[in-house]
């Protein structure tokens, strides 16, 4: 199982500009789900839709995976992102900046589409291209860095293939829509989040939940068939071959979500009860989204397809994603508490800076969440949305409340130690 080096970690306040943008983009999927209401759910194609998928997609997952890709990358996987420190800190801003223009531009301004598209592309590129320049295979946790080298990858070429989807929406070119956007959203939901998740969670379910740890060729055969299938459908799909791809990838997906269910199920030492429940509730939503997926490409006439696309992209991988980002918040306090001790004093533990009780509530609203957004999009009426709006809203705005508490907790610790500048304000020495 891998080990911590707390001495490879970067500072704080980078991974933190990410992290702390997570659940306000949460709070703006809320909204827009409540301003457009049933429209969301009419059509994928709708553009209120295509902007709130991207809310989802890029503002709570992005932000949520590249805060933790920079914290988890050093150390755990024993990998620095080459990534001078300057250009370092404009790549939350550049990226959340380029994120915000993208919706409005689907929502009112057209005009702002391909520029925010092409300074969305343009960071991602460097972040996938920075954080692949700090890899290298000397045959320490081979299996890991190569999870994490195809997820890079695979965000690099869903960034591209965003730039033309966005150029294309703009009138600038003529591409296959259809194909082409559901290439994108399989390379970056399935080739990006589900491998990133499947690599880090290698590492997370032994260590932090307490289970056994997976084998490693069980993880490489499963990155080698999701690899697999995934470039099967596209390149199907692509040739207009196949009109779905879940066929084809159904079985990676369900493997995954059921090998987190039966790790869970048989842990020896479990632990950290909210992380727990945040993967269960990820894989469970998983296993459902297969099933709709699949029922989709049978009867495409039905709405299976749509609460599918609900359940994995607004249930599932946010669930794994923010179960993560409550213990790497609560980590990032602790730590930068740490590089900054004061002899005699003693320092509060990860878990008195952010109780097991206060992130167990969190935990709570977003399983009401997740049971319903997809009553919405099965029965899209004016009552079951602004239901799954208001629960949707509660639950981001509870989280983004438990994280500012987290913070003021952590503040007022060091002001006890009198520590002058705390590094959650940046003030811890090392670069990304």
């Amino acid at each position: 199982m891998a080990s911590l080096a707390l001495e490879r970690a970067p500072a704080a306040a980078l991974p933190l500009c990410f992290l702390r943008l997570a659940p306000a983009w949460g709070l703006l999927a809320a909204l827009l789900l409540w301003r457009y209401g049933a429209t969301v759910f009419a059509s994928r194609w709708a553009l209120p839709t295509v902007a709130l998928v991207h809310v989802f997609t890029l503002g709570v997952l992005g932000n949520a995976i590249l805060g933790s890709l920079l914290q988890f990358l050093p150390v755990v996987a024993d990998v620095q992102p080459r990534m001078a420190r300057r250009l370092g800190a404009l790549v939350p801003v550049s990226y959340n900046l380029g994120l915000a223009g993208m919706v409005c531009g689907l929502l009112r301004w057209p005009a702002w589409l391909a520029p925010s598209g092409l300074l969305l592309a343009s960071t991602l590129a460097f972040y996938s291209v920075s954080a692949l320049a700090g890899l290298r295979f000397d045959g320490r946790q081979t299996v890991l860095r190569a999870g994490l080298a195809l997820a890079l990858l695979a965000l690099l070429i869903a960034a591209v293939l965003g730039l033309v989807l966005a150029a294309a929406l703009s009138g600038l070119i003529s591409v296959p829509m259809a194909a082409l956007a559901d290439s994108h959203a399989a390379i970056g939901l399935l080739g990006g989040g589900l491998v990133l998740a499947g690599s880090v969670g290698s590492v997370v379910l032994p260590m932090f939940q307490g289970t056994a740890a997976l084998p490693k060729h069980w993880l490489a055969l499963w990155l080698a068939g999701l690899l697999c299938a995934l470039v099967a459908g596209v390149a199907l799909r692509l040739a207009n071959v196949l009109d779905s791809m879940a066929l084809l990838l159904a079985a990676p997906v369900a493997a995954f979500a059921l090998a987190v269910l039966v790790l869970q199920a048989r842990a020896p030492h479990r632990r950290n009860g909210t992380l727990v429940g945040f993967w269960r509730l990820g894989a469970l939503a998983l296993l459902a989204a297969t099933m709709f997926s699949l029922f989709a490409a049978r009867w495409p006439e039905s709405r299976s397809a749509m609460v599918a696309g609900v359940l994995g992209i607004a249930v599932a991988l946010p669930a794994l994603v923010l179960g993560m980002l409550l213990e790497i918040a609560a980590f990032l306090g602790w730590l930068g508490l740490q590089g900054s001790r004061v002899r005699g004093h003693r320092l509060p533990s990860a878990d008195a800076l952010f109780p097991e009780s206060r992130k167990a509530r969190v935990l709570v609203l977003h399983v009401a969440s997740a049971f319903a957004l997809p009553v919405a999009a099965a029965w899209p009426g004016k009552l079951s949305v602004s239901l799954a709006a208001l629960v949707l809203a509660a639950a981001y705005a509870l989280t983004a409340f438990e994280l500012l508490v987290l913070w003021q907790r952590t503040r007022r610790a060091a002001r006890g130690m009198s520590i002058p500048d705390l590094p959650l304000a940046g003030g811890q020495s090392g670069a990304s």
